[in-house]
């Protein structure tokens, strides 16, 4: 049996990585670094988590606008690149199914965000004594 994989290839190895894509793995990492620093267990003060999730809660206006403007970048690659599917499938339609996923997800962002912000006004008032 052929592992797939191997036959196909989304990009070209030798191509250097896209800025958009090094972004994205910087974002994943330090993500990850904050679940490796807020560990079950772990005392995170409200002041420290109030600065926390005053970055976070960015997400509100950038993940949403990142979102959109990936899902306007589909759509324009396909005027733009010669777009085929590995399978023989139609490039527009899983562009437009990508698209409305994306759609949906930055609507969520957007109240991931506001949520996020009221978290962070609930513990606005708090401070802690070493």
């Amino acid at each position: 049996m052929t592992d797939e994989s191997d036959e196909f290839s989304l990009a070209d190895d030798d191509e250097p990585t896209p800025a958009i894509v090094s972004s994205a793995d910087a974002i994943y990492d330090e993500l990850r670094t904050i679940c490796h620093e807020s560990l079950p267990g772990t005392s995170i003060p409200a002041p420290v988590a109030y600065k926390v999730l005053g970055n976070l809660k960015g997400v509100e206006y950038m993940l949403p606008q990142a979102l959109s403007q990936l899902a306007a970048g589909l759509g324009k690659s396909l005027d733009t690149h010669d777009v085929y599917e590995w399978q023989g499938g139609d490039p527009m339609q899983s562009v437009a199914t990508a698209t409305d996923h994306l759609t949906r997800a930055a609507k969520l962002a957007g109240q991931l965000g506001a949520e996020l912000a009221q978290a962070q006004n609930a513990i606005a008032g708090q401070g802690y004594r070493d």
